[in-house]
């Protein structure tokens, strides 16, 4: 957890360390940038994960009664469409339990406003715990109005999962949804005039699909 912003966990990891410093390498090819989101995804939900709420369940082991424990509400992932879908792809290989819904967002260029069209969720939504799935974290503006998607849908426990993060992303988001819990692998320096994270690694999506 940051002094800064208590909201955000960051998580300090040599193996993350390593992974990260590859996916920022320009000299990365898109499949071994694939292969490096997935596996740090895999580590931030461990983390984001261990709040999760469970309850007790009687089972029987092949010598004897026990009472297990079991999560209380399903995981939903929603990854922002298309480079969130990165990180839902590492996470189901540890969580294949997991509902995955999706929403379409993306920055405009110029503006830098976000524009949403599309949404897929679940009509039980309220009942899940909903991790919001975006690599990048830079003026927090998708990520804000996602959140806020999400809710109005009826999502009642939010998590953010993010690769990197701007501190002004953070900030609108601590302003934003106060409740949402942010995990990152990275809080890098600021944004450049552009809005892009430095020293960030470039566009996740593009990277990551190669195109």
């Amino acid at each position: 957890m940051s002094d800064k912003f208590p909201n955000l966990t960051v998580l300090h990891h040599p193996v993350i360390e390593h992974k990260l410093a590859r996916m920022r390498d320009v000299n990365t090819p898109h499949f071994q940038f694939q292969t490096l989101l997935e596996e740090i995804s895999i580590f931030l939900f461990y983390e984001a994960s261990a709040a999760l709420e469970t309850v007790p369940y009687p089972l029987d082991t092949p010598l004897e009664p026990l009472t297990g424990r079991r999560l209380k509400h399903e995981v939903l992932l929603v990854p922002i469409l298309r480079a969130g879908i990165g990180i839902s792809s590492g996470i189901t290989k540890v969580w294949s339990e997991a509902v995955v819904g999706m929403i379409g967002m993306y920055r405009d260029h110029d503006t830098l406003q976000p524009v949403d069209y599309f949404l897929r969720l679940p009509a039980n939504l309220g009942d899940m715990t909903t991790f919001l799935l975006d690599p990048m974290l830079a003026t927090g503006g998708s990520a804000a109005a996602a959140a806020a998607k999400l809710k109005e849908k009826g999502a009642r426990r939010l998590v953010l999962i993010t690769l990197i993060a701007a501190p002004e992303g953070v900030a609108h988001l601590a302003e934003q949804h106060p409740d949402m819990k942010i995990y990152t692998a990275a809080l890098d320096r600021q944004l450049n005039e552009k809005g892009y994270i430095l020293p960030g690694l470039g566009d996740a999506g593009d990277r990551y699909f190669g195109v």
